[in-house]
């Protein structure tokens, strides 16, 4: 019962994180979603298992000082977890896989953070991108470019059916060390 209760204040807290960021974009959407957020995830159905990448990136995610306090702070509390559906590519061209982690809500709002981490340099392994305050973000690689698309909703659209996507175009920069944008670009959805 004690687990319920913890499982219960951590999506709360998460879905008071989340409500502050829509409060700027949209009220519509912030009522919309405190109402999805209103019913706890399960517990365990959420927990990375020891040993997987999704463990090691919950870890690294959790523990590196640069990760946001609010993303930090639900994934500690479990009120958001990585998301199992890792992608790995070669976006840094060096000929070695890089990870494209989301972390997700497990609600309404989706995957709420993107990284890229890479060990590019060597073998630590570092984020060489965050995106740390989207909602509903999708990834997909296309050869070494990383395409980050998140929703742009018009006014009437539905919190299921935006309009638009702001599509982010990412590469590689090698002066910089890290990804970079290269286009923002409004798109159908």
């Amino acid at each position: 019962m004690a687990r319920g209760a913890a499982v219960a204040v951590a999506s709360a807290a998460c879905c008071a994180v989340l409500a502050a960021r829509r409060a700027r974009r949209h009220a519509a959407v912030v009522v919309a979603s405190a109402v999805s957020c209103a019913v706890p995830a399960p517990a365990g159905g959420q927990t990375a298992t020891t040993g997987t990448p999704q463990a090691l990136f919950t870890h690294q995610l959790a523990t590196d000082p640069a990760t946001a306090p609010d993303v930090r702070a639900a994934l500690r509390a479990r009120g958001a977890f990585v998301d199992p559906d890792i992608t790995f590519a070669d976006v840094t061209g060096d000929g070695r896989q890089d990870a494209i982690v989301r972390v997700d809500s497990g609600g309404a709002a989706g995957a709420i953070a993107v990284y890229a981490f890479s060990a590019d340099a060597g073998t630590k392994l570092r984020a060489i991108y965050r995106n740390q305050h989207v909602d509903r973000a999708l990834v997909a690689v296309n050869g070494t470019t990383l395409l980050v698309s998140t929703p742009r909703w018009s006014r009437g659209d539905d919190l299921c059916c935006p309009s638009k996507l702001l599509q982010r175009t990412l590469t590689w920069s090698a002066r910089a060390k890290r990804l970079v944008v290269r286009s923002v670009d409004a798109v159908p959805a």
